[in-house]
């Protein structure tokens, strides 16, 4: 069928039953699919979407793995260091508090709040959203919890802070003795449990369950 002939078919279709992909835009019918499945673009060959089974139970327990991780994470020490005799256990707060107390309260404020509030902040969203769809209340604010969380997701950077206490690590070993800490092996629990949760928490789904549009998505 030719594209306009296409568009033309398309244009009494209700905006509910229909999909535009983000590579192309070309605008279909969305298809229906069962768990497991994908949708990709017959143009460009783009994925669309795709449907996870028990999508919300999985989250929501990798939310709060998270969350169990975030304490222990930033203020448990990631590493000891003895130098000249001395001793001191760093951790991601008291980082934070030595670079506002060196005089670079601008760095630490930038430090503090991709390291540590923004990542919490976005747990939390994550957690309300998926209560709301799990108890079926306050979905209103569940739709905006899901659209800051949106908005915040450029501000956490634990990825790069990771690299930095790793780039510390190298450079100090040949000039004092360091030991692991617990703490850091909780930051790259908690890294990798937040980039799980990025993958299973499939955006179309739960934009769906918000939307009262797919039961499936809350099983």
């Amino acid at each position: 069928m030719p594209e306009s002939a296409a568009q033309q078919s398309l244009a009494d279709v209700p905006l509910t039953e229909l999909v535009a992909c983000h590579e192309c835009d070309l605008l279909m019918r969305r298809p229906v699919i069962a768990d497991g499945e994908r949708v990709e673009c017959p143009r460009c060959g783009y994925e669309l979407y795709n449907h996870r089974p028990q999508v919300i139970r999985r989250s929501l327990a990798l939310v709060l793995a998270a969350l169990f991780l975030y304490i222990p994470a930033n203020f448990q020490p990631i590493m000891q260091m003895t130098m000249l005799g001395q001793t001191s256990h760093d951790t991601v707060w008291s980082g934070v508090l030595g670079l506002y107390d060196s005089g670079m309260q601008s760095i630490a404020v930038v430090v503090f709040l991709c390291s540590m509030a923004v990542p919490l902040l976005k747990l939390l969203c994550q957690l309300l959203v998926l209560l709301s769809i799990c108890l079926k209340v306050g979905r209103g604010y569940g739709l905006l919890l899901y659209r800051i969380y949106h908005h915040m997701r450029e501000w956490g950077m634990l990825e790069v802070y990771l690299i930095g206490i790793l780039v510390s690590i190298v450079k100090l070993a040949d000039i004092a003795e360091l030991s692991i800490g617990f703490g850091l092996f909780c930051f790259i629990a908690l890294l990798l449990v937040q980039v799980w949760l990025e993958v299973t928490m499939s955006p179309h789904q739960i934009w769906e369950a918000l939307a009262g549009e797919d039961v499936r998505a809350r099983h």
